[in-house]
């Protein structure tokens, strides 16, 4: 199963949008298991993500998650977070995988 994990800065917005996700992956049939984390503890799951999203507010962290051996590191539009569509972040996520 692939893991990927959905960062912010505090994890509440993420947390709320990983449930859509979630949802969305259900009726595709997908077995993704995605997990939400503020930007300040994901270093400690970055070594088991297959994939790590991050919201457009710590988009510039980029960089830096991937220098820390984070792989398939993606910043999610600003229209798709503000408008919570988990239909084209799942689309993004199914893209990378």
């Amino acid at each position: 199963m692939k893991k990927v994990l959905v960062c912010c800065n505090t994890g509440v917005t993420t947390s709320l949008l990983v449930t859509k996700i979630k949802a969305v992956a259900e009726t595709r049939g997908l077995e993704i298991e995605i997990e939400a984390s503020p930007i300040s503890t994901a270093a400690d799951h970055i070594g088991d993500a297959d994939a790590v999203l991050l919201g457009p507010q710590v988009g510039f962290a980029k960089e830096a998650f991937e220098e820390a051996g984070a792989k398939n590191v993606r910043v999610i539009t600003t229209e798709d977070y503000a408008t919570q569509n988990a239909e084209s972040i799942l689309d993004s996520i199914e893209s990378i995988l």
